[in-house]
């Protein structure tokens, strides 16, 4: 019997930079942080001296694009500790824990905002359109800035990507309210600005579903997206000296650190070590899992001969068992 594990840091994915480290990464979102703290602090000024309901929506979308950044900061620092007593793996899912509440916060905001519009859709306030414009067009500037900041960071980590839906939906939103501002000056329709807070708020549910579905799949240990396990068990079974593989297990310890777990049964006389290291460098070198753990037994021969049942060996498998089929039954 042997059993073995290979581990070590996952590759990025096409949005991750090369140099980028955690302490890149930190300043990176501070500088983002900055700039959009100086900025909201005088769009609501000019929310409330305008009675624009759009400034106002931006501005508090703002405070919870700082608020994301100063989470992601907290758990970039966090998830930086090494491993240790009862955290084996560390505290890498702090940062899945800060993009799931940068999704909520998105979700509830957009919720508020919402019935915000309609009432102001169904009774419209006066909203002076000059002001609405120059603060959103002054406002689109300094989203590009700290959009483009908190993109040269890790964007493969969920937690930065939950601080740059953030501030990329506030762009998009504060070029919807520009839009508005022009047609309020131009026309006179002050529906607009209720009409683009409700495209601000489509915006943002598009961007908090998709990081509340992301961060929840690496809570509820599903196997990342890009990664079948299916296809993954059936192509370890047809290893060479692969008989089985069950209890096959893939999930991510945080975003981009997937990991695998799996009972291997090797054909009887071959070195299990060798299998082993054989699987460990595909799955590294195919599918960037580093950190998998397997477990390799040798086959018992009535296994192979008859392709019994894998509870002769295992009683408590979990899933189903990927056999090799030039093996099993022949």
């Amino acid at each position: 019997m042997g059993a073995g594990h290979a581990h070590g840091h996952a590759h990025g994915g096409g949005h991750a930079h090369a140099h980028a480290t955690p302490d890149s990464d930190r300043r990176w979102l501070a500088g983002a942080l900055a700039v959009i703290v100086a900025f909201m602090l005088g769009e609501v000024i000019v929310g409330i001296a305008a009675g624009s309901l759009a400034l106002l929506s931006d501005a508090a979308h703002m405070l919870t694009d700082a608020a994301s950044i100063v989470l992601a900061l907290w758990a970039i620092r966090l998830a930086a500790r090494p491993a240790a007593g009862r955290m084996t793996f560390g505290w890498k899912r702090v940062e899945i824990l800060s993009a799931q509440a940068n999704g909520l916060t998105l979700l509830l905001l957009s919720a508020w905002l919402a019935y915000e519009a309609v009432r102001r859709l169904l009774f419209p306030p006066e909203v002076a359109g000059t002001l609405v414009l120059i603060t959103a067009l002054v406002g689109v500037v300094v989203n590009l800035a700290a959009t483009w900041m908190i993109s040269r960071a890790n964007r493969t980590s969920l937690n930065v990507e939950g601080a740059y839906q953030h501030i990329l939906t506030d762009m998009f939103a504060f070029i919807a309210t520009a839009v508005a501002g022009v047609v309020i000056v131009t026309t006179g329709f002050v529906r607009a600005d209720a009409i683009a807070t409700l495209v601000v708020v489509a915006l943002m549910v598009k961007a908090g579903v998709g990081l509340v579905r992301a961060s929840s799949r690496i809570f509820l240990e599903a196997a990342p997206a890009d990664l079948d396990p299916t296809a993954i068990g059936q192509a370890m079974a047809a290893r060479d000296g692969v008989v089985e593989v069950h209890d096959l297990h893939i999930w991510e310890i945080t975003s981009g650190s997937p990991a695998l777990s799996a009972h291997v049964l090797v054909e009887p006389g071959r070195d299990c070590h060798a299998v082993r290291l054989d699987l460990a460098h595909w799955l590294e070198h195919d599918h960037h899992i580093e950190h998998a753990t397997l477990q390799v037994d040798h086959a018992q021969p009535e296994v192979i001969a008859l392709g019994a049942d894998i509870a002769a060996h295992c009683e408590d498998a979990h899933g189903p068992a990927h056999r090799n089929p030039h093996v099993v039954g022949h």
